[in-house]
């Protein structure tokens, strides 16, 4: 494990994973804590949603607030098509409130987000133009959400090509790399419930083998064991902060 050095331009870059996503508060909440100036931010799917509000001056303990008051469900409409499910233009409605109708350049902390183009399988990197409808393409887990229509492109969850969006922040200027995995070699998934529990596992038991190898390019990479929880229960969520927390402080304290 490397010294700090804080003269770097530090980016923080963190992963996808639905509700697993509140991990993400508690590694706020340390870097916080700990004095850590964060320069980029980058997130993939609902880490995509706490970079913005991140990005956008929302301190951990507001982020902790909105956490606890959302449910999943809040996020999704039904919206029965040739392509998915659900629309997540609620969730793009739940941005705009909480941060504003704004750009990629409005934001407080430099901000990128990775969604995959459905036609091309290409990965995508968002850094300018509307923050909701990014985070809505960073999203949008195919089969269970509606593609997104930005520009020319009709884009998906970025989750399958770069989860864990440490080479988006690399390429935006990122000297020091704090990176957070959801998802452990050894997180498990329970029975699936419904149709969007089985589109979901399947998805993330994908993503998890096709998305690690860039995790060596972190420079302090963080993973909390999250292997208790489930992807979708929102009564995790307290929990779910504290473990990021412990995990986040025992790690960067060490090196700080």
């Amino acid at each position: 494990m490397a010294k700090w050095d804080s003269s770097k331009k530090v980016g923080l870059a963190l992963g996808g994973g639905v509700v697993l996503g509140a991990a993400h508060v508690g590694v706020l909440r340390a870097i916080h804590e700990l004095g850590i100036k964060v320069d980029i931010v980058t997130g993939t799917s609902i880490g995509a949603f706490v970079a913005a509000l991140y990005a956008f001056d929302k301190s951990w303990d507001q982020i902790e607030q909105i956490a606890m008051d959302l449910e999943w469900i809040d996020t999704a409409g039904l919206a029965l098509s040739q392509y998915g499910l659900l629309s997540n233009q609620k969730l793009g409605v739940i941005v705009r409130n909480l941060i504003g109708d704004v750009k990629f350049s409005d934001s407080k902390i430099k901000l990128g987000m990775v969604a995959s183009d459905v036609v091309t399988g290409e990965r995508v990197k968002l850094t300018r133009g509307n923050v909701a409808e990014g985070v809505m393409a960073s999203s949008c887990i195919p089969g269970v959400f509606n593609p997104v229509h930005i520009k020319s492109k009709l884009l998906i969850d970025g989750g399958l090509l770069e989860n864990v969006p440490i080479m988006l922040a690399r390429e935006m200027g990122a000297e020091t790399i704090i990176a957070v995995d959801l998802f452990t070699a050894s997180h498990s998934h329970r029975a699936p419930d419904n149709l969007v529990d089985l589109l979901l596992n399947t998805y993330y038991s994908a993503m998890i083998n096709a998305a690690r190898p860039y995790n060596q390019y972190a420079d302090w990479l963080i993973t909390p064991d999250l292997s208790e929880f489930n992807l979708l229960n929102t009564d995790q969520i307290p929990a779910l902060i504290h473990t990021g927390y412990r995990t986040a402080m025992k790690m960067l304290s060490e090196s700080h």
